[in-house]
């Protein structure tokens, strides 16, 4: 085993992929049910023809430049473990941050039963960790990708979660007149048409385009949710929007060209302007 991991690791290295030997490691781990410790101290282990033929398999597709996360159909997201396949976006550790200034800021409401609306939940990742980490919110995720939502669902059951509604809705149809929220919280596509034609192959090649882009300067949905927002918000209530590292300052004149206030610009861990929030007044 210890001569595979070597060889396909080394090989991965030459052909310029990043972390190859963790890469692999995950891989094999995988295949064979083990925590990656567990392989350092089973590196004399003989492989059976089926685990060498599926780790082959994973091996290849890796090659193709498919994400790791798809091949090994799951990925972390602040401590849920989430399955994850091509009809969603693979969370980033940024949106992390988008959730911690949601969640920092919702104190702030003086509610516990909080009404939360969550544009494109894609995995649920932002909608599931909401949840959790307000336990008395009710939290309504829309997407307009029917398997998006049912990866959403089957995330939300392993995860023990409730108080998650999933619905199939466009943000730019008629979108819950009646109903009214404390907090819009989105990581919507921000992509712009130029910049995706320029993306890694492994993001441009097997993630959900309409997961990335709008098709145009990136910022079409960002317009579409601070129009809802007059609408969908009750006075007092808060949006925090994900927005590409050159757009927080387009998204703030967006914000206040619909007339909401006290927007603040939020940096990520590597001091990029990643998430905007605002006020309805």
């Amino acid at each position: 085993m210890l001569e595979l991991l070597e060889w396909t690791a080394g090989h991965l290295s030459e052909k310029g992929f990043d972390e190859a030997r963790l890469t692999v490691d995950l891989l094999l781990a995988h295949v064979l049910r083990l925590r990656r410790l567990d392989l350092y101290l089973q590196f004399d282990r003989v492989l059976l023809p089926d685990e060498l033929a599926a780790f082959r398999g994973m091996y290849e597709r890796r090659l193709t430049h498919e994400p790791l996360q798809y091949i090994l159909g799951e990925t972390e997201f602040m401590g849920l473990k989430l399955k994850l396949g091509r009809a969603a976006l693979i969370p980033r550790p940024e949106t992390e941050q988008l959730v911690e200034h949601a969640v920092a800021a919702s104190a702030g409401l003086g509610k516990e039963d909080l009404q939360i609306l969550d544009v494109g939940t894609g995995s649920g990742n932002v909608a599931l960790a909401l949840a959790q980490r307000l336990p008395g919110a009710r939290v309504t995720s829309i997407d307009n990708s029917s398997e998006a939502l049912l990866l959403a669902a089957r995330n939300a059951a392993d995860n023990r979660i409730t108080g998650v509604t999933f619905l199939e809705a466009d943000i730019f149809g008629s979108l819950m007149d009646d109903r009214v929220f404390d907090l819009i919280v989105s990581n919507p596509p921000y992509v712009s048409a130029g910049e995706y034609a320029c993306l890694e192959p492994e993001v441009r090649d097997f993630e959900p385009r309409l997961a990335l882009t709008d098709g145009g300067d990136g910022l079409r949905f960002h317009r579409r949710i601070a129009d809802r927002a007059r609408a969908l918000l009750r006075q007092g209530g808060l949006v925090f929007v994900e927005v590409g590292y050159n757009q927080a300052e387009a998204v703030r004149e967006i914000f206040e060209r619909q007339g909401l206030g006290n927007i603040v610009i939020h940096r990520d861990f590597a001091e990029i302007k990643r998430v905007v929030s605002a006020i309805q007044p």
